[in-house]
């Protein structure tokens, strides 16, 4: 089918100034290069802080990249002006980590779905029509539609955030920890939930976790992230079966203990500097699978027993 989204040596750097006052440059995402097949489920993992929501923000050209390029079904979409860009940004969507902060608590749920609508031009009838349905699908009566988010449980509001994503009929959509604010028991039905919307309406997904064992029963394809380099890319199935980076073995051999979620909290990676050539210049050992050419010294692995986030 071909790929949606291409990412081409992907660099974002933030910059300010040091303590000195000189200008410094702190490189969050690292010649980062990957592609999302059409319909694809494709899964990034990495500890807090690795540089996943940077890359995605960048991705959506929300904040550009400071070089590559991120190619929409084949268009390049540093090279479009603003009007043209926006029209793109009707094909992406992002769906953020925290429902509450995520809907204006002074607009009724109907108001904050509507608001892209009015803005292309959709008159009110239409509007409440594609409202409901949009409810309906995530399993929100659209009669509930006058409320305000605060009369909404927490994993209501985030089916909401969902709703409101799809009101532009995305063809991308990412999810950035969707679900890590919620209960265990709630977590459940938001990820079959997306399932079935994936299904339904021919989505693409890029799914950003620190949860190992939520990637792995989302995405058919699996990018793990280190200090804002991929470090391994392959299929699902293999990454499990077959992990060649140094990094990701640790990382699966962290989940028996700890339910496969990274935490930076838990782990002392990076805090000395070390394993800092895991994550250098790739190479790809077979089609789909590729890994870091270099992995960290013998001794410095690092301890992922099960921290929670």
């Amino acid at each position: 089918m071909g790929p949606l989204i291409q990412c081409r040596n992907i660099v974002k750097i933030h910059r300010g100034r040091g303590i000195d006052g000189a200008k410094r440059g702190f490189k969050a995402v690292d010649d980062v290069s990957f592609s999302i097949e059409k319909n694809g489920n494709f899964g990034l993992v990495g500890e807090s802080g690795c540089g996943k929501t940077t890359l995605a923000r960048a991705i959506l050209y929300l904040d550009p990249p400071t070089s590559g390029k991120v190619l929409f079904d084949g268009v390049d979409l540093g090279s479009l002006r603003s009007r043209n860009l926006r029209a793109f940004r009707r094909r992406m969507q992002i769906v953020f980590q925290d429902p509450h902060s995520s809907l204006d608590p002074r607009m009724t749920i109907y108001d904050s779905l509507s608001e892209g609508l009015v803005n292309i031009g959709m008159d009110r009838a239409a509007r409440t029509k594609k409202i409901n349905r949009l409810l309906d699908l995530v399993g929100i009566s659209g009669a509930m539609g006058s409320r305000f988010p605060h009369e909404f449980s927490t994993g209501q509001r985030q089916r909401i955030v969902i709703a409101r994503a799809l009101t532009m009929d995305p063809e991308f959509l990412v999810l950035d920890e969707p679900v890590s604010n919620l209960d265990v028991s709630i977590q459940a039905q938001v990820i079959n939930l997306l399932l079935d919307i994936k299904e339904e309406l021919s989505l693409t997904y890029l799914f950003i976790s620190h949860d190992i064992n939520l990637v792995a029963y989302m995405c058919d394809t699996v990018a793990v992230m280190y200090k804002g380099k991929i470090v391994e890319q392959e299929p699902t199935e293999e990454l499990f079966a077959n992990p060649k980076n140094e990094y990701t073995q640790t990382l699966l051999a962290s989940i028996p203990g700890g339910a496969g979620r990274i935490s930076g909290a838990s782990t002392n990676i990076a805090k000395d500097g070390t394993m800092g050539n895991t994550a250098s210049a790739v190479r790809e050992l077979s089609k789909g699978h590729v890994v870091s050419n270099t992995t960290g010294r013998t001794g410095d692995k690092p301890d992922l027993t099960g921290g929670t986030r």
